[in-house]
């Protein structure tokens, strides 16, 4: 029975004490809880944020939905992201249902200086002569003279992006914000798209292109939120990936002090949101956590989280055997870098994915993630490729956004939280501002035993709990979870490998 079961004085006495602390108070942005290109129609989560992006974000042409596939399928241009020769038809395709939804929008912006101009498929467009002319339109931040039409002019061969602003703005819903990325890790373009930009970029070359973009940008929609550099990964936002103008500079430390300095040079903030990509590099079992399961890999997957955060957790990764053997700690030092760099900017991570797609593994790390993410205030997150097939992350997104299977989601501020060990276990704690100042908690077991908790809680006297658990048999819809409560504590017996919500009545005052 919900709210009543008592638990063995065993269990009790074995139980791992934890401590929630009513006085330290976090932010939880909502926007952490979003993904890539959500199926809306199959998906039964209310995502707050989605984000249109990849590589083919890169050569998109918005005046004829034409796109260049890169590396990703023999260069080819071809209209996968739309048969439609209307002007943005893939663009206002996507943005519909996510403001039909409420969910904030999050579409890339190219800034190479080459979009595809045909959809003629055939393979590598370097099978085409002159192919950087024939097979490919320029592309500008800024129209010459600012006189925007719609539909664009298709014979002049040449794609202004701050039209394409201003039709997004022109179009938009009113209810729920548009922000626009710059462009879609382009550490990588001599790899992902060769064809366009065969060399290494360079630090000069990116921070030009994130400025001259971003200026054209905010002309247009001067209240947006503006996303970069969007790098790739590790060796992306440590040094761009080889870029030769690099000096030994750390490129994350450079580029939001140059982007600091445009605004000090201009009055206006050009860099909303530093915005990278994490796929974890974690081995366990011989193979990446991201790959197929093997022994193993599924209890690499469960702590891999940690090194977002940990100093006394190190992954077995080349990015820890690069860095000495050391804890990884992502959050804490890209957070350290915008406060020394460019305070103020907020923080993003538009891509991630830690396998486990269909596996309980992949359920926990996801959940633990999303807390994580809220703990340290990380503004917006977007998982890459997950779709409603893939019961283990969606069960990770459920523990928050719908634990009830009636809709209810977790609180929107994050309450301090002591003891444990996370090798074995995460508490998390959320006060709704919104909802009387109603607790929810997620606790996740990651043993594969049986784990008492015993948490001590800022709650008066009387409160009545009620929980429900995600394990290996409920992936697709959670179950009841017994509790205990008594005395300021609660008593949770979670089984192994399990994620639990809990859901308490009472209030807590918050002036935040």
């Amino acid at each position: 029975m919900l709210g009543f079961l008592m638990l063995s004085p065993l269990l009790r006495q074995g139980a791992a004490d934890v401590t929630v602390n009513a006085s330290q108070i976090t932010p939880i942005s909502k926007y952490i809880y979003g993904v890539n290109f959500p199926d809306w129609n199959t998906m039964n989560l209310p995502w707050p944020l989605a984000r249109q992006g990849g590589n083919r974000m890169t050569a998109y042409n918005w005046v004829n939905n034409a796109s260049n596939a890169g590396n990703d399928y023999f260069n080819q241009n071809d209209g996968y992201l739309g048969t439609s020769n209307v002007p943005g038809w893939t663009v206002s395709q996507f943005l519909k249902p996510c403001q039909a939804h409420g969910a904030a929008a999050l579409l890339t912006v190219p800034i190479l200086g080459y979009v595809a101009a045909d959809k003629d498929g055939g393979g590598d467009v370097d099978k085409t002569p002159n192919y950087l002319q024939t097979r490919f339109d320029k592309s500008y931040a800024v129209k010459p003279g600012g006189h925007f039409i719609y539909p664009p002019n298709l014979n002049h061969h040449a794609v202004y992006q701050d039209e394409f602003v201003h039709w997004v703005e022109s179009i938009k819903a009113s209810n729920t914000p548009v922000w626009f990325a710059l462009d879609n890790e382009p550490d990588i373009w001599s790899s992902t798209h060769s064809r366009i930009h065969p060399q290494k970029l360079t630090y000069a070359e990116i921070i030009h292109k994130d400025s001259e973009y971003a200026t054209a940008i905010k002309a247009q929609a001067p209240n947006t939120l503006i996303f970069g550099p969007v790098n790739y990964g590790w060796a992306g936002f440590m040094g761009l990936q080889g870029a030769p103008d690099a000096d030994g500079r750390n490129f994350l430390n450079v580029y939001l002090a140059a982007m600091r300095q445009k605004q000090a040079e201009t009055g206006k903030r050009l860099l909303d949101v530093l915005d990278i990509h994490w796929y974890p590099e974690a081995r366990g079992g011989g193979q990446r956590i991201t790959d197929a399961d093997k022994p193993g890999t599924a209890s690499a997957r469960i702590q891999a989280p940690r090194s977002l955060w940990d100093l006394t957790y190190v992954e077995n990764s080349w990015i820890s055997d690069s860095i000495g053997h050391k804890p990884i700690q992502l959050l804490p030092m890209i957070m350290g870098k915008i406060s020394k760099y460019y305070p103020g900017t907020k923080f993003a991570i538009t891509e991630y994915n830690y396998g486990g797609n269909k596996e309980i593994s992949g359920a926990i790390a996801q959940a633990d993630v999303l807390g994580i993410f809220g703990r340290y205030g990380v503004f917006a997150a977007c998982n890459w490729g997950i779709t409603a097939a893939d019961t283990g992350e969606m069960a990770g997104f459920r523990a928050f956004l719908n634990y009830d299977g009636k809709g209810d989601q977790v609180g929107n501020r994050m309450l301090g939280v002591t003891g444990g060990d996370p090798a074995k276990m995460s508490v998390y704690a959320m006060l709704d501002t919104h909802h009387h100042g109603r607790l929810t908690l997620v606790l996740i077991n990651k043993t594969k035993h049986t784990l008492p908790f015993r948490v001590a809680l800022p709650v008066p006297t009387g409160s009545v709990a009620q929980a429900w658990r995600i394990d290996s048999e409920s992936l697709q819809k959670s179950v009841p979870q017994s509790v205990d409560m008594g005395s300021g504590k609660l008593f949770v017996d979670a089984p192994a490998l399990s994620i639990i919500t809990v859901e308490i009545d009472h209030q807590i005052a918050s002036s935040n």
